[in-house]
C-alpha cells in the first residue's frame, strides 16, 4: 500500500435550521466545498443533541418543526482544509444561534474512487 499524507478533518457542529443569507448553512457549506475544490463533504443529521445554550433538541414524531443537530465533515490536505476554514469562517458571525467548528488531524487510511453507472 502506498502511503497517503497527512490530512485534517473539520467538523462544523451547527443546527438544521441555521440560514445564510436564504439558504440553509449546511447546504451552503457543502456547495462552496464543492466549488473551492476540496474532495468531499457530508453532512450527518443528528437525533438528538444539546450546545452551548443547554437546550436539547430531539425528533418526536409529533413535531412539524425539528430542529435537530447537524454535522459536517470535510477532509482534505491540511491547506485546503485550512484556508476553506479562513473563507468560511465570517458566514458564522451572521447565524443567530451558537456552532462549534474543529479541525483535527487525520491519516487516511484507504481511499477509494467509485465509478458512475452509465
Amino acid at each position: 500500500m502506498n502511503p497517503i499524507p497527512e490530512a485534517k478533518v473539520m467538523r462544523i457542529y451547527m443546527s438544521n435550521t441555521d440560514m445564510f443569507k436564504y439558504s440553509l448553512l449546511y447546504e451552503t457549506i457543502v456547495f462552496a466545498a464543492k466549488r473551492y475544490g476540496l474532495s468531499g463533504a457530508t453532512v450527518i443529521k443528528g437525533v438528538m443533541g444539546f450546545g452551548s445554550s443547554s437546550i436539547v433538541n430531539s425528533i418526536h414524531f409529533w413535531e412539524f418543526n425539528e430542529k435537530l443537530p447537524v454535522v459536517v465533515e470535510i477532509i482534505d490536505t491540511p491547506a485546503k482544509i485550512d484556508s476553506f476554514a479562513q473563507k468560511i469562517e465570517p458566514w458564522f458571525n451572521k447565524i443567530r444561534y451558537g456552532c462549534l467548528i474543529t479541525i483535527d488531524t487525520t491519516h487516511i487510511y484507504l481511499q477509494k474512487q467509485g465509478t458512475k453507472k452509465i
